[in-house]
């Protein structure tokens, strides 16, 4: 597995680095590793928020998703990092008994717009792979139908 490292140097003036160069060994490797990110950002002690819910932390990720759309292919899902995410990118709530609720609605369009996304570039690269992207929906708690995939 790679980690790539945040911090608050990388994630103040939304300097995508440190995740452009495990990305792009990813992308090199013909089985890659998954990908995770462990994030260290200042916050106040007994600061209860989740990584998703401090606006600088999020809005790195959202940076980090306009420029590579694709990126939640290469997550580690076992692990969660596609939930954690997701969470950066889709509005929820978080209980500690519960864990994360998204809002139905917006996570039905972030699964969509991944699977567009992913399959218009796995088509570029010629790296289909449609029982991932499957694999990738059904951790979202989607199931995708394989003539879906004949649409594309």
């Amino acid at each position: 597995m790679t980690v790539i490292h945040l911090n608050a140097a990388c994630i103040q003036p939304l300097d995508l680095t440190p995740a452009r160069i495990a990305i792009e060994r990813a992308i090199a490797a013909p089985e890659p590793e998954p990908l995770r990110f462990q994030i260290w950002y200042p916050r106040d002690e007994g600061d209860p928020r989740e990584w998703s819910e401090i606006p600088e932390v999020r809005l790195w990720f959202v940076r980090l998703d306009a420029t590579y759309p694709w990126l939640p292919y290469f997550l580690d899902w076992r692990e969660g990092e596609l939930t954690r995410y997701a969470a950066m990118l889709v509005p929820h709530q978080f209980r500690k008994t519960e864990g994360v609720t998204f809002n139905a609605e917006a996570l039905e369009i972030f699964v969509m717009h991944k699977l567009f996304a992913i399959a218009l570039w796995q088509q570029q690269q010629n790296r289909v792979n449609w029982p991932k992207l499957q694999q990738m929906a059904q951790t979202l708690g989607y199931e995708v139908e394989e003539g879906f995939f004949a649409l594309l």
